[in-house]
């Protein structure tokens, strides 16, 4: 996703749409750009529903989770797959709570970048951007990422609503053409001021300029094109922030983009010459102009939404998800577009930060980018899915290395969650192979009511905290913090194999009528806890989840967040699953994980699954 200035303005007019605009005043000159006075501050948009809303009017009905469109320059990595799984999480957890949601994701397939990989090997544009876009769509089935729609930026759909959103800018009075003169990045997509450029020398020694946030070389460019007046809408971005104080999140990244406003900002050129950049989508009634990439792709989430027909159904219940790097495209470039297009803002954005790979940054250079496809081959999707959102925290960069996935993954989900399993339906332990019966004698409600008593105080405590855990597991989510919700499922799959451990069923006299009864009980216990972390694992793992609810016998109606009515038996009403016969024995519900190389040390590709 990508900017750039102009002349008198000689746009065919769409019918009732455009009126001929001519600046006022004179021209004078802001950094490098000439660019003449500009209108009046532009109105005020209608108010952003708050992003804490359970139901106002505003909020109410369908919402839209997106992720960036990924840039087809190169091949998906864990960077982009983290992205994708955060939002397909939050949209299956959504969807599990009974919200009307959709999901989409896509690529962005327009820019220089992309034009000169297409030349560099020789294919034709489209060509070169179906065959990656390919790839990303195989990363997403692969993971099991539910994406409801793709959107591509080469179809005709988008083209379509990236040239009516051009003309209603420039209906509006905030696109005029002027001269640019600075720098240009090419990898990154994007102009820069001196401040963000510094000098470096390359690997033959060579003084070059770069950019200071990204690396990136970059390059002196002067310009004819078309300008947005950026620099309008400052104060009214400071506002929608204060005003919203959740509408950028985590805090961090609403600080960092607060500290951004505080300083003038300079107007955006959004077009490049044709003649130098032919693969965008053309200005309307300018065959000389190719509309910036940034604002070509930012579209996308109009386009996906309906946009210009369609698209009130869902604008503005959206939660974007974004990386850190493309923070200041999504809240400024990004909100200030849609205030002068007089749309309303999304409902939030949520930024999250990188992954690292031994305390370095992924790079081609190092030969250290982490392909997902080939970790799926030893870690599983589900597996690498745990583990990107279980230590992936959005506010900091993570850092990736096998040592880790190996622990993280067989603890939790092969010895806690799996040993757990397989404990409480095995046919020593479960020879019936059914959903125990639940004892109100051994287990009352009320602590020490009823002669058969066997529940301890730690074992009413673990009752309590898994009863909490729904709303727990939803505010987190809610809040983008998926890995304190997967913490918190852990924690309480840690007191439940504590529970099952203290009370040894597999000590219990089966010749005892007091004793089966208190087996019954333990294993129905354990039983429900399962069902409850089985249902709230899915938007995380749902093969696994599904493989778990599958051998407790919970059918796909009853895996609702309405459904779970945890210890139904215990509160004095009716057990569905009681009795009932135990779904077929899956084997292990995730294989440990072995080092082929057993030195530690946290080199990649170095594990294997043991069956």
């Amino acid at each position: 996703m990508r900017g750039f200035v102009s002349r008198q303005l000689v746009f065919p007019s769409p019918p009732g749409l455009w009126r001929p605009w001519s600046p006022h005043g004179n021209t004078r000159v802001l950094g490098h750009l000439a660019c003449p006075e500009r209108p009046a501050l532009p109105p005020r948009p209608a108010r952003v529903p708050c992003s804490r809303c359970s139901g106002c009017a505003a909020c109410g009905g369908p919402s839209l989770i997106t992720t960036p469109i990924f840039y087809v320059n190169a091949s998906p990595h864990i960077g982009h797959l983290y992205s994708a799984v955060l939002a397909d999480a939050l949209y299956r957890s959504k969807v599990l709570r009974g919200h009307e949601v959709k999901f989409t994701t896509g690529t962005d397939e327009h820019g220089l970048k992309i034009q000169q990989a297409a030349d560099a090997t020789a294919e034709d544009p489209l060509k070169f951007c179906s065959r990656v876009s390919k790839d990303f769509r195989m990363l997403f089935q692969q993971s099991l990422v539910s994406y409801t729609d793709y959107i591509r930026t080469t179809e005709e759909r988008h083209k379509n609503a990236v040239q009516h959103f051009w003309c209603v800018l420039r209906e509006k009075g905030y696109l005029y053409q002027g001269t640019y003169e600075g720098w240009y990045s090419v990898p990154d997509e994007t102009f820069l001021s001196d401040s963000q450029v510094v000098e470096r020398k390359d690997s033959d020694g060579n003084i070059i300029k770069v950019s200071l946030e990204s690396g990136h070389k970059v390059e002196w460019t002067k310009e004819n094109n078309y300008v947005f007046r950026l620099s309008k809408f400052r104060p009214m971005l400071l506002e929608w922030l204060k005003e919203n104080p959740h509408a950028i999140y985590p805090e961090k990244f609403h600080h960092i983009v607060v500290h951004w406003l505080q300083e003038e900002i300079p107007d955006l050129s959004v077009s490049r010459q044709r003649n130098r950049l032919k693969w965008g989508i053309p200005v309307p009634g300018d065959s000389t102009q190719t509309i910036y990439v940034w604002l070509d792709a930012l579209v996308n989430y109009l386009t996906v939404a309906g946009y210009p027909k369609d698209h009130n159904h869902l604008w503005p219940r959206v939660n974007h998800i974004v990386g850190k790097d493309i923070l200041k495209f999504h809240t400024v470039y990004w909100p200030a577009f849609l205030m002068a297009a007089g749309l309303q803002l999304p409902k939030q954005i949520c930024v999250h930060s990188h992954w690292t790979v031994n305390g370095q940054k992924m790079s081609k250079s190092l030969g250290n980018v982490i392909d997902p496809l080939q970790q799926f081959s030893v870690y599983t999707a589900d597996g690498l899915r745990y583990f990107l959102l279980r230590q992936g925290v959005p506010e900091t960069d993570c850092d990736y290395y096998d040592d880790k996935v190996l622990k993280v993954l067989n603890a939790e989900l092969a010895d806690a969650l799996g040993g757990l399993l397989n404990r409480c339906t095995g046919t020593r332990m479960n020879p019936d192979q059914i959903y125990s019966y639940f004892s109100n004698q051994c287990f009352p409600k009320i602590p020490c009511m009823g002669h058969s008593s066997r529940a301890t105080t730690e074992d009413y405590k673990m009752i309590q905290l898994v009863e909490q855990l729904p709303l727990e597991v939803e505010h987190y989510f809610e809040k983008f913090q998926i890995y304190k919700a997967l913490e918190a499922i852990s924690f309480r799959i840690r007191l439940t194999n504590g529970f099952f451990q203290r009370h040894a069923p597999w000590k219990l006299d089966r010749k005892s009528i007091e004793d089966c009864c208190w087996l019954d009980t333990i294993l129905h216990v354990t039983l429900e806890c399962l069902r409850i972390y089985g249902t709230l694992l899915q938007p995380v793992i749902p093969t696994i989840a599904d493989r778990l609810l599958s051998r407790l016998a919970v059918g796909l109606q009853e895996r609702s967040w309405r459904q779970l009515n945890f210890l139904a038996k215990y509160h004095n009403n009716v057990c569905l699953f009681e009795g009932r016969k135990l779904g077929p024995d899956p084997g292990l519900l995730f294989n440990r994980l072995e080092r082929i190389n057993k030195a530690q040390n946290k080199n990649q590709g170095n594990c294997k699954m043991k069956f």
